[in-house]
Order: C-alpha cells, then sequence, then structure tokens
C-alpha cells in the first residue's frame, strides 16, 4: 500500500459543495478544469483567500476565476472552506453571482 508524503493535506467535500459543483457544471462547463488547480494548491499544503471574522471555526473565503464568462475573478465563483487541522481541508460550498 502506498503512504502518501507527510506534507500533503487531506481534503474532503461536503454534500453541499458536491450538490452546488454538479448544479453549476450543467451551466459552466469548465468549472472542473477551474477548481481543480486550486484543490491541488489547497492539497499542496498553501492556505489561500481571505479568512472569514468572527466564526468558531476557520473558515476561509476564495475567489475562484471562471473562464467561461471571461471577466475574471470577480465575476468567477466564490469557494468556501474550513481549514479543520493543518493536514486536513473541507470544502463547505462553492457559488457563482452568475
Amino acid at each position: 500500500m502506498p503512504s502518501e508524503p507527510a506534507d500533503q493535506v487531506y481534503v474532503e467535500y461536503t454534500p453541499e459543495f458536491k450538490r452546488n459543483l454538479r448544479a453549476l457544471a450543467k451551466k459552466y462547463r469548465h468549472i472542473r478544469s477551474d477548481v481543480d488547480p486550486v484543490i491541488d494548491q489547497l492539497r499542496a499544503g498553501e492556505v489561500m483567500g481571505d479568512q472569514v471574522a468572527r466564526t468558531r471555526y476557520t473558515i476561509f473565503k476564495m475567489r475562484v476565476r471562471n473562464s467561461d464568462i471571461r471577466k475574471g475573478k470577480r465575476s468567477g465563483y466564490r469557494l468556501i472552506y474550513h481549514l479543520k487541522r493543518a493536514i486536513n481541508v473541507i470544502l463547505v460550498t462553492i457559488y457563482s453571482n452568475f
């Protein structure tokens, strides 16, 4: 059984994230190719985005570019994730303003 490197971060998905991703994929064909590099960066241990203030948990929000709209990050997706531990990230939800 191969073992994972110690610096690898485990990424989990909530049912809400999966449901929202599936719904957005019907409208935006390239959402998975837009979100995959962000997930890879999270797996590499990078903490991205802004921390949400006044919450009990370590929640971060970030913008992801939508390649189907071509207007930049501001018109892209919003990705919310929870940094549970240094080696565990939970993707909470993803949504779009369009």
